[in-house]
């Protein structure tokens, strides 16, 4: 009867003091494909994609790992939850899926069998849209435009993978992906246009009355004053002809200025 808080003892001992600067763990992998062993995937990742030898870089597959090494006791062994040798838990939250260990179980950790890896920020605050093929936040829910593999492609900014990059990524107006911090970063930059579509990602309407009282306010000369140009919408793929301004040109149909010229349809003969 009393053996139970020992047991429950050894099991949390060295909780959250093991592990690297990705993962909070109380093991080692050895990595399948070189044989070399590692903290986690992402420390190995970044290691071989360092080699001098382009050939030699490489990047582990989480599902082929099947030796893990304690880091409590340096027992090399099978992938598994708990310790074979000194019983302490190797990682409070445990995919035998993905073979992940984590002691940082306040993140929210879940296993999507539809994506086939493990997520952050719980289970109860995520869903699998099935169109995108990724977990979005369920305040998407039927509340956003399905682009098909959306999130199975690199962030247009940084050109890291982002279906299972550890940053966090926004899902824009378009559809279209990229990561939170590469969004933050370009709105600072005053872009305001999908890098994937060139779509409006925010609400310009505002933008576009200004627009509209600059060109009331800019008299074009005469031999510009009836120039007519043809354009492409952006944020509608509207084509329309109009008159040409120097300040911009708004298309007919959805009033934006998220424009560009383009050469005259040609007409069937």
């Amino acid at each position: 009867m009393e053996s139970t808080p020992v047991s429950n003892e050894r099991l949390d001992f060295g909780k959250m003091g093991y592990g690297c600067q990705h993962y909070r763990r109380r093991c080692q992998i050895r990595a399948p494909c070189c044989n070399e062993i590692f903290t986690c995937r992402h420390c190995h990742n970044e290691a071989t994609n360092m080699l001098k030898n382009f050939c030699d870089r490489h990047e582990i597959n989480r599902y082929d790992v099947k030796q893990v090494i304690c880091a409590v006791c340096d027992t090399e062994q099978p992938v598994a939850q708990v310790c074979t040798n000194c019983g302490v838990t190797m990682g409070e939250y445990f995919c035998k899926i993905c073979k992940f260990f984590d002691d940082d179980t306040a993140k929210g950790l879940f296993h999507c069998d539809d994506c086939g890896i493990c997520r952050v920020g719980g289970r109860e605050n995520y869903y699998h849209c099935k169109k995108c093929g990724s977990c979005y936040a369920t305040s998407l829910l039927d509340n956003h435009l399905c682009v098909e593999n959306s999130m199975c492609h690199h962030c247009p900014i940084c050109y890291e993978y982002l279906f299972d990059s550890l940053k966090e990524t926004n899902v824009m107006k378009c559809g279209h992906t990229m990561h939170g911090e590469c969004y933050d970063e370009m709105i600072k930059r005053d872009k305001y246009c999908c890098p994937i579509c060139s779509k409006s990602i925010i609400d310009m309407s505002k933008t576009w009355k200004r627009i509209d009282e600059e060109i009331e306010a800019t008299v074009m000369p005469e031999d510009y004053s009836h120039r007519k140009v043809w354009i492409l919408c952006d944020d509608c793929n509207d084509t329309t002809e109009v008159y040409f301004h120097i300040v911009g040109q708004k298309c007919s149909h959805c009033k934006s200025y998220n424009t560009r010229t383009i050469a005259p349809p040609v007409l069937p003969q």
